[in-house]
């Protein structure tokens, strides 16, 4: 039935399904969408496409459109009177472990971990463009270093092939694959696809899964209008947040083949944290020995600072839930709880662990709550108000849900907890152009940007090397590249070929004391090699192919090296170097590469 009563519709050579979408929009109260279209004849072609748009977003939402506004609608009127999500809820200290690497507990979780690891499914969240880093390629193709040039989606791919190495050698099955699903969005999907296709799928074609997330129509009021782009015949639409992960994993039938294949983990990323995999076996194992069915990767978080903490909310009537609450609701949660706010413990630390969205499910756990829920997690809307009384945005707002928040889905049976690591060993964000690094290092001391996290990758296993006793100094001066400091000292790569965990890595240097790398080196080593003994001042490239096994005995090495080259803005370099500050100047090397199988010993 019409609902357009005493109103005449657009009068438009329409498909079927067009004209149903048109209506849609008009009992969906969304007049202004057309109510300026011009005569039959003119821009017919532009309303043709505006209406299969409509049709494609409606199916794309679960419940379609007109769920889409009702959630809107409500959602909007709760900001709008400024309900409290969390009203009759107090925070506390949820369940969970915190490690410290180089202790009894530590090394027995990774080996928990790693014993389960051919069990393990990874999902890599990956729907942003790197725009505010002001790269404008995807994140996934940012190199991660620019000493080796490797990308973070191929750094992720050569962590999963070391870990199924490793699994297959533990559990004797040589065919073993460990799943890997990567959520594109509308801005990364082609570029994510070209990145695999000119790299030969970075050797996981056969793993690897693609799930594309949609979008939703922007808001302008909040009656709920589509907002339209300049050209009038546009809706213009926005992501609905990195929660749909979960949606997609269901409705593709993700996670119930790994159901099928016997898999028992899945182990959530972001796109550009190169540390993740050195603390993933540990968390894994953590979740093993406390039958967590969900275990949030956390780091030591500052008070003040912008990230979310993890709490245990007990509400008034008996319910309780453990989840990350967003930096910015934190300070006043625990001030309406009669708590002092957003301040350190004795450790000088939040008590509530700090969330770097690193998450590990069990699997079965997970099938059964998608089954039971479609995957559909609980929105949120946070419009940008230009008016006091609050009945205009600044900007169209959407709707939006976080991939964090799947505790809500799950029944009170479960078990949620944390495991804490080391800000070291497992989390550094690249996500701040250099102006914004800049600014953000002078108040919190932190940068966020491509340059830092290139310099946490080398210090991570230059860390690690003094922790046993190599010469090796973590931290040399810092240097300053397009205005932001940044820790200097050796750069060190140790890739995944080398060893995937702490244990595995000091285990390749069975005598320390005989290593020497100076704060100037580069060092680059990859595939099954053992340094037992080695002066480095310059770099050095150590390459051991398939079935080689390399020993580095009484080797010296002094050459020019290797080093990072300041460059201004003006300078014509590209982005990914721009967004650095700097662009590595190669000047002398040494290289040992073994591709014979067999058993080699490099002396000097």
């Amino acid at each position: 039935q019409s609902t357009w009563g005493n109103i005449r519709p657009p009068q438009m050579p329409f498909t079927p399904q067009q004209q149903e979408s048109l209506e849609l929009l008009k009992s969906l109260g969304q007049d202004h969408v057309f109510s300026k279209w011009p005569a039959e004849g003119t821009d017919d072609d532009k309303k043709a496409k505006l209406l299969d748009q409509v049709t494609k977003l409606n199916s794309e939402y679960p419940g379609g459109l007109a769920a889409y506004v009702d959630n809107a609608k409500r959602l909007l009127r709760e900001s709008c009177l400024g309900i409290n999500p969390f009203d009759g809820y107090s925070p506390f200290v949820p369940e969970g472990v915190r490690l410290t690497v180089q202790t009894p507990e530590f090394e027995a979780a990774e080996k928990i971990g790693m014993e389960n690891v051919a069990g393990a499914c990874f999902v890599i969240v990956a729907g942003g463009l790197g725009e505010r880093l002001g790269y404008s390629g995807i994140k996934l193709g940012l190199p991660s270093d620019i000493t080796t040039e490797t990308t973070f989606l191929h750094l992720y791919c050569l962590s999963v092939l070391a870990l199924q190495d490793r699994a297959r050698k533990l559990t004797g099955d040589n065919k073993l694959e460990l799943p890997i699903c990567i959520m594109t969005s509308g801005d990364t999907n082609d570029k994510t696809l070209q990145l695999l296709e000119e790299n030969n799928y970075y050797g996981v074609r056969s793993q690897l899964t693609i799930v594309k997330q949609e979008m939703v129509p922007a808001l302008t009021n909040n009656d709920a209008h589509f907002a339209l782009l300049d050209d009038g015949f546009t809706i213009e639409t926005k992501p609905h947040g990195h929660g749909d992960v979960h949606t997609l994993l269901h409705s593709k039938g993700v996670v119930k083949k790994w159901v099928s294949e016997g898999r028992r983990w899945v182990c959530f990323l972001q796109d550009t944290n190169g540390l993740v995999f050195r603390a993933l076996p540990a968390a894994i194992g953590v979740s093993v020995q406390n039958s967590f069915a969900v275990n949030s990767l956390a780091v030591p978080r500052r008070p003040g600072e912008a990230v979310g903490g993890i709490m245990l909310l007990k509400h008034n009537d008996g319910n309780e839930i453990t989840l990350n609450v967003e930096y910015n609701q934190l300070d006043s949660l625990l001030k309406s709880a009669g708590k002092s706010g957003d301040t350190a413990d004795e450790t000088g630390f939040s008590p509530f662990p700090g969330n770097i969205n690193v998450m590990v499910f069990e699997l079965n756990s997970y099938a059964n709550t998608l089954e039971r829920t479609n995957g559909s997690i609980p929105e949120f809307v946070n419009p940008k108000y230009a008016d006091a009384a609050k009945t205009t945005f600044k900007k169209p707002t959407r709707l939006e849900c976080m991939m964090q928040d799947y505790p809500k889905l799950l029944p009170v049976t479960e078990r949620v907890g944390f495991t804490q690591l080391d800000r070291w060993l497992s989390f550094s964000a690249v996500k701040n152009n250099v102006d914004e690094a800049a600014a953000k290092f002078k108040s919190t001391g932190v940068a966020e940007s491509a340059s830092s996290g290139e310099s946490d990758l080398y210090a991570l296993p230059r860390r690690l090397l003094a922790n046993i006793g190599c010469q090796v100094e973590v931290e040399a001066a810092p240097v300053e590249y397009a205005g932001i400091p940044t820790v200097s000292g050796a750069h060190v790569v140790l890739f995944p070929s080398f060893g995937t965990t702490v244990t595995e890595i000091q285990r390749r240097f069975p005598s320390p004391q005989k290593v020497q790398i100076s704060a100037r080196s580069t060092l680059i080593v990859e595939g099954d090699v053992v340094i037992d003994s080695l002066q480095l001042d310059g770099t050095l490239i150590v390459k051991a192919g398939p079935q080689t096994q390399v020993v580095i005995r009484g080797l010296k090495v002094n050459n020019a090296g290797w080093n990072f080259k300041p460059i201004s803005k003006s300078d014509p370099f590209a982005e990914k170097y721009q967004i650095r500050g700097y662009v590595l100047e190669k000047k002398e090397q040494e290289v040992r590469a073994f591709s014979t199988p067999g058993e080699f010993v490099c002396y000097c």
